[in-house]
């Protein structure tokens, strides 16, 4: 099989890896526009875009994971690169500036610790013999070696390990060859070496790096029955245990045929993964912790509403602020105010009191805003009223934008 058929049939099978993230690059520039296959477009957290090689080192795989298309029973096209195959195509097209950077990650072939370190030997030529400079993202094997754990975090920017499902119970049912120990050891291990990296970094600047990126993880969602608070409470815990930068959420699709332990869905719970992802960000962005988004009596995230607006409506006692005095922290917890407009409120109040106005042009979404609210002690053209009058307002506001969103997701 030639490296261009082998291209072929890894890019592929790497895109249901939702995890591609480049944060934690300090490169700079414009990349190529017209990029080949395995080049897929991330983001960085100040905006920029930059393109990645994403492949699987392999696709032959030893475990028989119900959910996976590259599970060992099914009968698919296979490949495996050489580790010089990935580094020369890697340089190959970061010379030509088709990419920034690598998303390598791999089925698990012939055993846990061989994968592991053919991934860590890419990374380890690049840096060392192709004096490579660019973004390196690593997946994690579970059950690897921490020796070859560590080895990866020398040479890559991130190196991260997939946790798969919410609970030990769904990974013992849909993927019985994986543990859940072989999966927290090294997120653990990542975390704590990167923690430790950090603080010798601040004391000296030539210590050795360890993942500067840190590390992100991923998770499918609507395969199994856990709650979104499930997921939530167990996002929370990863950030504050294994210092995650991030926690993705795959919706399920139904990639195999004919397996009982699966659920038959009409399409992949697309709106489901989206209020996650919007519930994941206040927690990273707007210091709410899970618990004050979803209880026990309300374990599942609201489809209609976005889950800060969900919040504000459960506590509408607490409400409205007023924009003039309230502190950083409750502007942030106003449904239409985003952490650049809080910023610009705290900063434009110096100088004078705002008005409706004001916040327009700073850039508060009013139609969302104008309900929790008040300038100078005053509603936005009376607009004060009942929760539940407010939950019907904000729903029609938003049902055009929601018919949109799914639109565009199919």
């Amino acid at each position: 099989m030639t490296v261009e058929e082998k291209m072929a049939v890894l890019a592929d099978a790497a895109k249901y890896d939702a995890s591609c993230s480049s944060s934690g690059s300090n490169r700079k520039g414009a990349t190529g526009a017209t990029l080949p296959s395995g080049c897929c477009h991330s983001w960085t957290p100040d905006g920029r875009c930059v393109s990645l090689l994403k492949i699987l080192l392999s696709n032959v795989c030893i475990y028989d994971c119900a959910y996976c298309i590259n599970r060992c029973g099914n009968d698919v096209k296979r490949a495996t690169f050489a580790v010089d195959e990935v580094i020369n195509l890697t340089a190959e097209f970061y010379r030509r500036n088709y990419i920034e950077g690598l998303f390598l990650s791999s089925a698990v072939f012939v055993s846990p610790d061989h994968t592991m370190e053919q991934m860590m030997q890419v990374a380890k030529k690049l840096r060392e013999e192709k004096h490579f400079g660019g973004y390196i993202h690593l997946k994690a094997i579970p059950g690897a070696s921490m020796e070859l754990i560590d080895q990866a975090g020398r040479y890559a920017d991130r190196v991260s390990v997939n946790i798969e499902l919410p609970s030990s119970a769904s990974l013992s049912l849909l993927a019985p060859e994986k543990k859940k120990g072989d999966i927290i050891r090294p997120m653990a291990y990542i975390g704590e070496h990167w923690k430790q990296a950090q603080i010798e970094r601040r004391k000296n600047r030539k210590a050795p790096r360890f993942a500067p990126a840190g590390q992100s993880t991923q998770m499918i969602i609507g395969a199994t029955p856990e709650s979104d608070k499930h997921i939530l409470d167990l996002s929370q815990n990863l950030y504050d245990s294994y210092s995650l930068k991030r926690v993705y959420f795959s919706a399920y699709m139904p990639v195999n045929k004919h397996e009982a332990r699966l659920p038959l869905l009409p399409m992949p719970p697309l709106l489901r993964e989206h209020r996650l992802y919007q519930a994941d960000w206040l927690l990273r962005m707007y210091k709410f912790k899970a618990h004050e988004i979803l209880n026990d009596n309300e374990p599942n995230l609201d489809p209609q509403l976005d889950p800060k607006a969900g919040w504000a409506l459960r506590n509408f006692h607490q409400f409205p602020v007023e924009i003039n005095t309230a502190d950083y922290g409750w502007l942030l917890r106003v449904p239409g105010i985003g952490v650049l407009s809080a910023k610009r409120i705290i900063s434009a109040r110096r100088t004078g009191r705002l008005d409706f106005s004001h916040l327009r042009r700073i850039g508060v979404v009013l139609k969302r805003a104008q309900y929790f609210i008040t300038c100078s002690g005053k509603f936005h053209a009376g607009l004060r009223s009942s929760a539940a009058a407010v939950r019907q307002a904000l729903i029609l506001k938003d049902k055009p934008t929601a018919q949109a969103k799914q639109l565009q997701l199919f």
